[in-house]
């Protein structure tokens, strides 16, 4: 589904990237690894538009998504979250969700500023599809709250429901399980092989190596902007190149 090939980034002197490849199977949960300050997050950057490479390519299927605007990636079916939480919190959660879905409602302005049958059909399905992306989230009894009521936890899962509005092929989450404690680690597993399972790949940076290892089918390891791994958990957590640089020891990926 994803290709990047040959991909660079310079900041001013600063080579972030160094020629990345990897690519993202139909159908899988990826991993994309490495210590902090590796470009995990900057490769996402260059996915959805945020940043422009120095040089490479970046496909989604036949797609050249580097030829396109940030908001026509999402148009092509790319997702994200952030590292940091990016709410509404001054808007309901059903609001929230409905906002990931503007770009799909099919209604003129003109049905808009006067509120035509077309419009309010659209409308009242959008707030349904909304409500039944937060009842698979477990937040559909807050529905209409503020966002800025949630936990910490919940304002994550939010963020799912949201990205998942925009009907994505491809679904990017930048360390999705940050703050979250263990149970919510397990739950938020067994959603994202729900999500998989609903024809959505998956695509994701994350720290916690019990999280990734007991969820992806593949994983990419990234050191100074280079790869230097890349296989399935089990080849990852024994690679020498892998525990020397990030992982530290083979007892450390299960800590």
């Amino acid at each position: 589904m994803l290709k990047i090939s040959g991909l660079y980034k310079n900041f001013g002197g600063l080579e972030i990237l160094r020629n990345v490849g990897l690519t993202v199977k139909e159908g899988s949960i990826t991993g994309l690894i490495g210590p902090n300050g590796a470009g995990k997050t900057t490769v996402f950057n260059c996915i959805t538009g945020l940043v422009t490479p120095t040089k490479g390519e970046i496909t989604l299927g036949s797609n050249d998504l580097l030829a396109v605007e940030p908001h026509q990636v999402t148009q092509l079916g790319v997702a994200r979250t952030f590292q940091n939480i990016r709410v509404f919190k001054d808007m309901t959660l059903l609001e929230n969700v409905m906002v990931g879905m503007h770009d799909r409602l099919e209604y003129s302005p003109a049905s808009l500023l006067m509120s035509l049958p077309g419009f309010r059909r659209e409308e009242n399905q959008a707030v349904q599809e909304a409500y039944e992306l937060l009842k698979w989230f477990r937040l559909e009894k807050k529905s209409t709250q503020l966002a800025s009521s949630l936990s910490y936890g919940e304002q994550r899962r939010l963020e799912f429901a949201r990205a998942l509005a925009t009907n994505p092929k491809l679904l990017l989450l930048d360390e999705p399980v940050a703050g979250m404690n263990g149970v919510e680690k397990t739950e938020l597993m067994t959603e994202l092989n729900n999500i998989r399972d609903r024809g959505v790949t998956i695509f994701l940076i994350e720290h916690d190596m019990r999280f990734v290892m007991g969820l992806c089918d593949q994983i990419t390891v990234l050191n100074f902007g280079e790869v230097i791994a890349q296989g399935t958990p089990i080849e990852i957590k024994q690679n020498p190149l892998v525990i020397e640089a990030y992982l530290g020891s083979d007892e450390g990926v299960d800590a």
